[in-house]
């Protein structure tokens, strides 16, 4: 059984910044790619970033390119997404997923386990 716990969530101001955390169960977290994706309300669950099992391959989406950072501790079984210069609209339940395979994707419908969500707020 997988289990992916998020954190690191919160209520900041516009232009703050923020680093969420995802720890993962398992023995060969280095083996598989790991995502973040946020959902705000009434929205569809969106991609953020994406990063390859060895952790050697990143992706972001157009909107936090440059502004977010995706990232991995295999050791620590561990993925992160360092958030600056935060906006309103990046409001959202962001929530960290794995695949069974090592190479990143950007659907969600490619990853196979998820975490519960960690909120994070941006006022204005």
């Amino acid at each position: 059984q997988v289990q992916l716990v998020e954190s690191g969530g919160g209520l900041v101001q516009a232009g703050d910044s923020l680093r969420l955390s995802c720890t993962a169960s398992g023995r060969t977290f280095r083996s598989y790619a790991m995502g973040w994706f946020r959902q705000a309300p009434g929205k569809e669950r969106d991609f953020v970033a994406a990063i390859s099992g060895p952790g050697g391959s990143t992706y972001y989406a157009d909107s936090v390119k440059g502004r977010f950072t995706i990232s991995r501790d295999n050791a620590k079984n561990a993925m992160y997404l360092q958030m600056n210069s935060l906006k309103p609209e990046d409001t959202a339940v962001y929530y960290c997923a794995r695949r069974s395979i090592s190479i990143a994707a950007v659907t969600s419908g490619n990853y196979d386990y998820w975490g519960q969500g960690t909120q994070v707020t941006v006022s204005s």
